[in-house]
């Protein structure tokens, strides 16, 4: 079966463009102009069927695209690609910590819109289908085990590794891990992750001598490739 997108965007041309362009990928669509009439289909399962990736634009009138993901990332993995003509990479930074999985800037090319709907479909496909993790998080013991071994760790560490177990393959902005590592509010630069991601690949050094699961994404933050 193909995978069916929902299309969310409030530029009849580009929308129909894109729903055209998913057609001839192979994949079925619907078009959505308004950001909560697609956040309650989404929530019903509805407009022909569930959908399997979400292509969302961030300026939406009504319900914008920021608000419309982080609802999303409430209660669904559901796949998200943000689309937007704001370039700055503050911009960036607030759609990637939205929860979005991938970020397009306008004008972009629709087949490369198509060719980043299959790679991301193939990723979360891959990511129901793969077995049992060997990572293992224990929120209350606040311990992290691999292949049941437990991981020598520090507080600020395991807040750390544990944000980048939630979501393999994502990219987290630093001043997300930050926020999620010191949760204090403490005045520091979204830099000193980079310090905190040192000494946790040193650790994971230590018991995957052959990998580094841990990595960076220029300009962005990092990511975990498990």
């Amino acid at each position: 079966m193909s995978a069916h997108l929902f299309v969310i965007e409030d530029e009849p041309a580009l929308a129909a463009l894109i729903v055209d362009y998913a057609h001839a990928a192979g994949f079925t669509a619907a078009h959505f102009s308004d950001g909560a009439e697609a956040l309650a289909a989404i929530r019903r399962n509805e407009a022909g069927q569930a959908p399997d990736l979400l292509i969302l634009d961030l300026m939406l009138p009504g319900l914008d695209g920021l608000t419309l993901c982080r609802s999303v990332r409430q209660f669904s993995e559901l796949p998200i690609i943000m689309v937007t003509a704001r370039v700055e990479e503050v911009d960036r930074l607030i759609g990637l910590e939205s929860g979005a999985d991938d970020y397009l800037c306008k004008p972009f090319s629709p087949r490369e819109l198509m060719a980043r709907v299959r790679v991301i479909l193939r990723r979360s496909a891959a990511r129901r289908a793969e077995p049992k993790s060997a990572w293992q998080v224990d929120a209350e013991a606040q311990k992290i085990f691999l292949h049941g071994q437990v991981l020598d760790l520090t507080p600020t560490e395991f807040r750390l590794l544990a944000t980048l177990l939630e979501r393999p393959g994502k990219v987290f902005a630093r001043g997300y891990l930050l926020d999620a590592a010191l949760p204090d509010g403490l005045d520091v630069s979204d830099r000193s992750i980079d310090s905190h991601i040192k000494n946790l690949r040193r650790k994971l050094l230590r018991v995957l001598p052959s990998a580094d699961p841990i990595q960076s994404v220029y300009g962005v933050g990092y990511r975990f490739d498990a």
